[in-house]
């Protein structure tokens, strides 16, 4: 659910990066008193977790479309709404900037609404509201499903909601909503499979970090090596393998503006959108998460036959490595800011 620039208008891009802003200053305002030693690491390796995962697009069966998972929910559960936010926000950043997977003016559009929904709705207001009376598989399994489903319900109507006000007329609003909606249900109902699948995990392996997203406390007591080593290890298999096997299919975003407009690539205007444009080509290094290939060749064999399946690809292999890499960096960056703030508040007031 990767927004490309030419979906949206300036001004609803702009309007979005500040939506999105703002709550990111909220999140790390909030998040200083439960942020510590254990938690910066924590944020880095699941946003390394989330990024290899979102590599494997999942086929929807009799649909000719795929999904992915968003993360966000899940990196709530972990980690506390404001952490999660963060960590989502860190992996879209990476995203966009070196694999150029979505837009650069599209970028508050995605953290918002793969982060929003999911970290500040779905996640207190349906999740929470399950596990209230105390974690069992079965409470896990359904309010997984369910919240995911709901908050990638939100997520793909912010999309249909932002073209409609950036007045994309190749994308009616009717026609477009009733083909999102019950497209990203199924990829909900997948997205809730995987959560419950690591929470039921983490549940089992370190009860303690549940129980302390849950009510904002920090993890100083908490080990987490046991944790971190096997969501390392699962990313190194996600990224560097796993990712070879990803569907071709156009996800689901894609394929319903294939059957809404009948493209999956709608022209971006000029002015910004051909700045931001010309500035992504050269900050993506390994553009659709492969080695660069001169312009010539990649048009020479667009289209001329379909891919293997699986593609295995040392370029995709990269791509899970340093990507993950990168966010890892990028969400503990963010983690030491927010802990070194921290110090600094606290010391001025003592």
């Amino acid at each position: 659910m990767h927004m490309a620039d030419a979906l949206i208008s300036p001004l609803v891009g702009g309007t979005m990066w500040v939506a999105t802003a703002g709550v990111a200053a909220y999140s790390i305002k909030k998040i200083q008193s439960e942020m510590d030693e254990k938690k910066i690491p924590l944020m880095g390796v699941m946003g390394a977790f989330i990024f290899a995962s979102q590599m494997i697009n999942f086929t929807i069966p009799a649909t000719g479309s795929s999904g992915h998972i968003g993360g966000g929910l899940l990196l709530a559960i972990l980690l506390g709404p404001y952490a999660g936010f963060l960590t989502i926000a860190s992996v879209l950043t990476i995203q966009a900037l070196f694999f150029a997977d979505g837009g650069l003016l599209a970028l508050g559009s995605n953290v918002f609404n793969m982060g929003f929904f999911s970290c500040f709705i779905a996640y207190p207001l349906i999740y929470k509201g399950f596990m209230g009376r105390g974690y069992t598989t079965k409470r896990i399994f359904f309010a997984s499903i369910l919240a995911a489903i709901i908050g990638l319900q939100m997520g793909a109507f912010g999309v249909v909601l932002e073209t409609l006000f950036s007045g994309k007329t190749e994308l009616p609003f009717g026609t477009f909503v009733l083909l999102m909606q019950p497209i990203h249900l199924a990829i909900g109902a997948v997205e809730g499979l995987v959560t419950a699948a690591v929470v039921t995990y983490i549940w089992n392996a370190r009860p303690e970090i549940l129980e302390g997203a849950a009510s904002g406390r920090a993890l100083s007591n908490v080990s987490i090596k046991k944790v971190a080593a096997g969501l390392i290890a699962i990313t190194l298999i996600t990224g560097v393998g796993l990712s070879w096997f990803a569907s071709s299919n156009p996800d689901g975003l894609e394929w319903a503006m294939i059957k809404t407009a009948g493209t999956a690539e709608l022209e971006a205007p000029d002015g910004l959108h051909q700045q931001l444009s010309d500035l992504q080509t050269k900050t993506a290094f390994l553009p659709d998460y492969s080695f660069k290939t001169p312009e010539d060749e990649t048009e020479l064999g667009a289209g001329e036959e379909e891919e293997a399946w699986p593609a295995i690809s040392g370029g995709t292999s990269t791509s899970g490595i340093v990507g993950g890499g990168l966010t890892l960096a990028l969400a503990v960056l963010v983690g030491v800011g927010i802990s070194s703030l921290k110090r600094r508040k606290y010391g001025a007031n003592s």
